[in-house]
């Protein structure tokens, strides 16, 4: 009778560092791509407008049509992302304006004109985020209203340590954040759409900077606190 041989229930194999080091670099590849059609896309749209195609943005990012569908699900999650990237932008100049310094009156002013002077710049790219393009309208965008909610949960915690210093109560922070929010995105979208306003950039500036003051000094007198624009914010936290 010949020798048995005897094989093991289960073979334990290694993983392949070189299988690994394969989807690593694939990975890498895919993000690479990704970025460079995403700024194609917002050069796109800067230069020529909301409703470009994806043969456009492939032939600005130098890659075929193809590859942007194996990138991105559909022209929905292209655009989607590409949403994310332009508040990446937008982020990237107004966050440092959330955390005031100066007086009262510096900082309302700072915040306002920085995001003025970006929605000037960069105007189609703004129209972007909140209706898309003219054939694909886009209504309660994840993202976009996500950013908004997160401007003004962070304004309602300043305004919280505010309240809490100069009245003791911190009641009214969220619905002020909430209000001033609102306030600026829906007159900026307004002057936005509308070519024929009577109000420039800077009219509109001074309309946003007043308002917020206002509604800031009435809400605090109401509970009996009162400071003025020159107040330092340094005196308030």
């Amino acid at each position: 009778m010949g020798n048995v041989c005897v094989m093991p229930d289960k073979v334990e194999t290694a993983a392949s560092p070189q299988g690994d080091g394969r989807a690593t670099r694939w990975e890498d590849h895919k993000a690479e791509r990704r970025s460079r059609i995403l700024e194609a896309a917002m050069d796109a749209i800067n230069e020529d407008g909301p409703d470009v195609g994806v043969q456009q943005i492939a032939n600005r990012a130098d890659v075929p049509r193809s590859v942007v569908y194996r990138i991105f699900t559909d022209r929905g999650d292209l655009d989607e992302q590409l949403r994310g990237r332009i508040i990446e932008r937008l982020m990237a100049d107004l966050a440092p304006t959330l955390t005031p310094e100066g007086t009262v009156g510096e900082a309302i002013a700072r915040a306002v004109e920085t995001y003025l002077r970006w929605i000037v710049e960069y105007p189609r790219l703004h129209q972007f985020l909140g209706t898309g393009s003219p054939s694909r309208r886009t209504t309660g965008s994840r993202v976009v209203t996500g950013t908004k909610t997160a401007i003004a949960l962070q304004l309602s915690g300043l305004l919280a340590t505010v309240l809490d210093t100069v009245a003791g109560n911190s009641d009214l922070a969220e619905a002020l954040a909430f209000g001033l929010v609102g306030l600026v995105d829906a007159s900026v979208n307004r002057w936005l759409s509308n070519p024929q306003s009577a109000l420039g950039s800077d009219e509109l500036a001074e309309f946003l900077e007043v308002s917020i003051w206002q509604v800031l000094h009435g809400n605090l007198a109401r509970i009996g606190v009162t400071i003025d624009p020159s107040t330092p914010v340094s005196e308030l936290q």
